[in-house]
Parts: C-alpha cells; structure tokens; sequence
C-alpha cells in the first residue's frame, strides 16, 4: 500500500456562504467607478457568462456552482478516508493574514499545536450568513502536530532548503483562510467540526507582488494606479523544488502522509487586463491540460510573470503539489477543472496515489 496521497482542492472562501452571496466580488467589482462601462454591460460578455449571471445577478445558479465543488470535495474527502493519513500537510497562501508588513516569508512551516480557530470571520465580514446557519462565533479546532513541523523544517534546512517557521499566530491575526476551508471542506457536512486527521500547514506567499500592496486581496483600480509593488513571490518552479524537498524528506519516514495543494487558480479580482470581472480561463485550461497531460517540465517552466498577469496567483499551491507529485512517482487518479465566469476564480481537483 502506497504511504503517499496528493490532493488538489479549492479554498474559494463563499462556499461557505449562502448562495444569495456567492457572487458577491462581481457585484461589487461592477461599482468600480474606473472600469468602463463597456466592460461592466452584460451585452458585451460572452454568452456564458450572460447565462451564469442570469436575471437575478448569479443567485440561481449559484446553486449549481456549489453542487460541483462539493462533489468535488467530497471525492477528496473519500479518497483521504480511504487512505487515512497519519498527517495532512497542506500548502496554502497567507492572505495578509498571519504575515503582514513586519515579515512575508516565501514558505512558512506553521508549527502549531491544536487551535480553537472562528469558522467563519472571512463571511462575517463580507456580510453573509454561513451555509450551515451556524452561529457567526462558531469555532473548530485544527488538529497540529508542533513536533513533526520543526522536524519537517530541521530536514529541510538540512537539504538546503532555508524554510521559515512559525511557533504562535500573530495576535489578533485571522488564520490563514486557505488552511482553516481546508479542513472546513474536506468536513462539509460537519462545518469542519468533525475533521480527525492532524494538519501541517505549509503557507507559500502567493501574493508576491501584491502581498502588502493590495494587503492580498481586492483593490479598486484607482488604488492599482498608485500602488507600489512587492518583491515577488516565489517562482513556480522554486514551488516545485520546494514541493520535492517536502517529500524526499518524508519518503524516509514511516508515516502516511497526505499532502494538499489548497487554492483555486485564476481570481478575477486579480486578472487585471479582464477589469477583474471573470478568471482568465484560457490560461487556467492551458496550464490544466500541462496537468493532464503530465507535461511537468513545461508546466514548471511558467514564468511568475505568466501566473499574476492570468491572476493564477494561488495556483503556486498546486506546483508545490506537482513537485512532490514527481518527487514520489504519484499518478493521477483523477481530476477535473470546474470553470466559470460569474464565481471569482476557476476550481480544479485532482487526487494521486502511487
């Protein structure tokens, strides 16, 4: 029996909101007073788009778009089951979360113990109601595992590679929501409540580029005008290296491991040569058939200029994912790639085994 398991999923934080919601960046995207108003008239978007918005502005087939990724999620879920991991190591962004301007390491071993972690600030804020009616203060608890994190970072630094690591949340910090809708999905049923495997969070600052400068996330383009830009982020191709580190180190371990690559690809309120309106799916369907097709050497080859101009910026999760996939000879099981227009970003998943 294999003692490895990938996994690819999305973190897309309004699955955990109410439909009415779900389309919520687009509708406040069109307020933009700087985008033009051509590009904001449903008359001038592809067909497709015209028919996921509807009359009602995405409402009704929000619904829709939820039953594919939790279809998704749930194929995910059993594989892990099947599997039953002695440790999840999941490799997601910090979104001007836990790293802010003090320090924004390229990769981070988050060394933590059990946290009592709120489920659902990232909705609260944007004012939606969580998809389980639950109270907004309901909290789950991340089951870490501290002393296999500062072995993990020790091997690292061992074999070159210089990880950062991390002991304590920052102090009124959110946890990283990449993390945290993690374990939340793999447990929809439960709110993540239930989730019994340990996680190892791996943070890679995706963001580079717009990191602090647009504190990771949205921005109007009146504020891009005027933005200074970060240091970028890593290369995918370091993603990659770091990803097979990952895993040599724990080919000579005797635990079960599963490792995730936790992100959707291209965000439209990134893709700022689309006015930030839809993900720039051509690119997301280039690089997923590299994925297929088992094209490793190509797909490491894409440039950092590449990723942030489709707003792929997340999709660095998934490199170090295809690092550790070659790393240990993992083959894909399966995957798909559910694509939209109205709902932010564009959603694959995947499953390896050996």
């Amino acid at each position: 029996m294999s003692r490895f398991l990938g996994i690819g999923m999305t973190h897309y934080p309004l699955l955990a909101g109410t439909d009415e919601h779900m389309a919520g960046l687009l509708r406040w995207t069109l307020t933009d007073p700087d985008i033009p108003e051509k590009e904001k008239d449903p008359a001038h978007w592809p067909t497709a788009m015209r028919e996921e918005w509807g009359d009602d502005q995405g409402r009704t087939s929000a619904a829709g778009h939820r039953t594919r990724l939790v279809d998704g999620l749930r194929r995910c879920r059993a594989a892990l089951d099947a599997f039953a991991p002695d440790v999840v190591v999941v490799w997601g962004d910090d979104q001007y979360e836990n790293f802010r301007e003090e320090v924004v390491p390229p990769f981070c071993v988050l060394a933590y113990d059990d946290l009592e972690v709120p489920a659902f600030e990232v909705m609260n804020e944007r004012g939606s109601p969580n998809a389980w009616g639950l109270p907004n203060d309901f909290e789950i608890t991340l089951r870490g595992d501290a002393a296999q994190a500062r072995a993990l970072t020790d091997g690292l630094i061992n074999d070159g590679v210089d990880m950062a690591y991390s002991y304590r949340k920052r102090a009124g910090a959110h946890f990283p929501h990449a993390i945290l809708n993690t374990q939340l999905f793999l447990d929809y049923e439960h709110a993540g409540a239930e989730f019994p495997y340990r996680l190892l969070p791996i943070t890679v600052n995706c963001y580079g580029q717009h990191a602090i400068a647009r504190k990771g996330g949205l921005a109007r383009f009146a504020d891009i005008e005027k933005e200074t830009l970060d240091p970028s982020g890593p290369s995918p191709a370091r993603c990659v290296d770091v990803g097979r580190a990952i895993a040599r180190y724990f080919r000579d371990t005797d635990l079960k491991v599963a490792f995730v690559a936790s992100s959707s690809w291209s965000h439209a309120f990134l893709a700022d040569s689309l006015w930030h309106i839809r993900p720039d799916t051509d690119a997301d369907r280039r690089l997923y058939e590299l994925l297929v097709d088992e094209r490793y050497e190509e797909l490491a080859g894409t440039t950092s200029r590449a990723v942030v101009e489709a707003g792929q910026h997340e999709i660095l999760n998934w490199f170090c994912l295809v690092g550790a996939i070659q790393e240990l000879g993992l083959t894909r099981e399966w995957s798909t790639l559910v694509t939209t227009d109205v709902f932010n970003s564009n959603k694959p998943f995947a499953i390896y085994n050996g």
